[in-house]
């Protein structure tokens, strides 16, 4: 059983919309996340991207890439090579103390 992370803010259920939801996101193919673990000043900055919509690829809809949305690289096989969190489910997605940013 996975424990949840001690964050500042736990996700709510407006971000679970946005964790499942795509079409919602203001930037698609990307919705910016962050996490704030307790104790620790600088928050932890992620992506999603919906590679099934963009090129097809499934197996991403609950990993958060540990990039900044400022330095994303130019190819989908550099971002989906970059470092990253994957969990099974949005709502283990938002147990991991991410939020929609």
């Amino acid at each position: 059983m996975k424990t949840k992370t001690n964050v500042v803010r736990r996700a709510t259920s407006r971000d679970l919309l946005f964790f499942r939801t795509p079409k919602l996101w203001p930037q698609h193919p990307f919705l910016p996340v962050v996490r704030r673990p307790v104790g620790q000043t600088e928050p932890d900055l992620g992506l999603l991207y919906d590679a099934r919509a963009i090129s097809g690829t499934c197996g991403f809809s609950a990993t958060v890439f540990l990039i900044n949305v400022f330095e994303l690289p130019p190819q989908e096989a550099e971002l989906l090579a970059s470092p990253k969190l994957v969990y099974d489910t949005a709502d283990e997605l938002a147990e991991g103390g991410w939020t929609v940013d």
